[in-house]
């Protein structure tokens, strides 16, 4: 027979009885009114307890003032500015890209269907920038352009091809205005051109010869008297 156990000691089971929650080991129920589970030290804070930044940041950030954004500025812009000025200073970034009109020249020449004249006595300043002879179904032309000294374009054309047909082509609804009174005994004319162009014209019984551009008139005339 078992000795007899004392009436108020805790059953050594904690499995509870059917329907009951489980009780933890030296736990008990939370008194009524309390929340059955507290965090435990250690646990991870919710994610709305996140601590702000330190004041003392956000304040730098708000103080920077317009000097030392213009100085962030600066220091961006001078190396864009010397290589600017490399390129436009040693590279000859604006000038325009010339070319030798001495292979189209012989090769007009070459061709004998007009008399070819070549610009002579213009200087340096005067740069060819595209030269070329074709020749087409309806005749051949020589074009040798230029940018001239104050940096406007002008065209040399020398062809066989009918001026009726040639002219519209290349002035658009250019008309006569006159004779232009160039030494040298020949009887060029002056002709409107498309938008601000302006034009000479020497008609002669086997070519047409066209000097045509946004350059002044006193450069037009150079170009033209010129020829040899």
């Amino acid at each position: 027979m078992e000795a007899a156990q004392p009436a108020d000691r805790a059953p050594t089971d904690a499995t509870p009885p059917d329907g009951q929650p489980p009780v933890r080991p030296g736990g008990g129920t939370p008194p009524e009114g309390q929340p059955a589970l507290v965090a435990e030290q250690g646990e991870p804070a919710a994610a709305g307890d996140t601590p702000a930044p330190p004041a003392g940041k956000e304040k730098a950030r708000s103080e920077r003032s317009p000097k030392d954004m213009a100085l962030s500025l600066l220091i961006l812009l001078v190396p864009i500015a010397l290589l600017l000025a490399f390129y436009r200073g040693f590279l000859g970034g604006d000038s325009p890209v010339t070319v030798d009109p001495a292979p189209a020249l012989e090769q007009a020449r070459s061709a004998n269907v007009f008399p070819v004249s070549a610009p002579s006595g213009l200087g340096d300043d005067w740069r060819p920038v595209n030269a070329r002879f074709r020749t087409e179904a309806d005749g051949s032309t020589l074009r040798i352009g230029y940018v001239t000294p104050e940096g406007r374009g002008a065209q040399l054309v020398e062809s066989n091809v009918p001026a009726e047909k040639l002219l519209p082509a290349e002035l658009s609804e250019g008309r006569p205005q006159g004779a232009a009174d160039l030494p040298g005994g020949l009887s060029w004319q002056r002709y409107t051109a498309r938008g601000n162009e302006q034009a000479l014209v020497l008609l002669e019984p086997n070519r047409t010869v066209i000097v045509v551009g946004d350059a002044g008139e006193t450069e037009l005339r150079k170009l033209a008297t010129s020829l040899r």
